[in-house]
């Protein structure tokens, strides 16, 4: 086993810029989870100025404005924030699973780490209860994916004519 390369979890943010977008919808879950999670970036070394929080309607919107910062080519990782609270209708489970699904396509397409910080949850208790963990979860591992993918990708190097 010594022999075997193994690339270590980095958890230094130091240069590294998060894109953080989340909904508004059940706002106070939302809010709580933007709080926990800029904490924890911060606390890794990720700078003020290398944070950028895009808020959007719900979680349904989440995908598209990932795929438009993406597009950009200015941030190392991603993080989806937002709270879905089951309800008496299926509208849960298709908010759930659709926004889900975006956010993985996404990441897959782009070949970016998207950290899925979207809370599915049964009640406003359950939520409250989960918003300070996975807030810094997701802060965790957008910043360990950016480094892995930074290992990860080849260096270019351009042939002189």
């Amino acid at each position: 086993m010594n022999d075997i390369d193994v690339f270590e979890a980095d958890l230094d943010g130091q240069d590294l810029r998060i894109a953080i977008v989340q909904a508004r919808f059940n706002e106070e879950h939302c809010q709580a989870l933007s709080e926990s999670c800029i904490n924890e970036l911060l606390a890794l070394g990720v700078s003020h100025t290398d944070i950028q929080l895009v808020t959007v309607p719900g979680a349904l919107e989440i995908p598209f404005a990932l795929s438009q910062l993406v597009k950009t080519d200015e941030f190392d990782a991603f993080i989806a924030l937002g709270a879905v609270i089951r309800g008496e209708t299926y509208h849960f489970e298709l908010v759930s699973n659709e926004s889900a699904s975006g956010i993985t396509r996404i990441s897959l397409d782009a070949g970016v780490p998207i950290a899925n910080g979207i809370l599915t949850c049964d009640t406003d208790e359950q939520a409250t209860a989960r918003t300070s963990e996975k807030g810094r979860d997701c802060a965790r591992a957008a910043v360990e994916m950016a480094n892995l993918a930074l290992a990860l990708t080849p260096d270019i190097e351009i042939e002189s004519e």
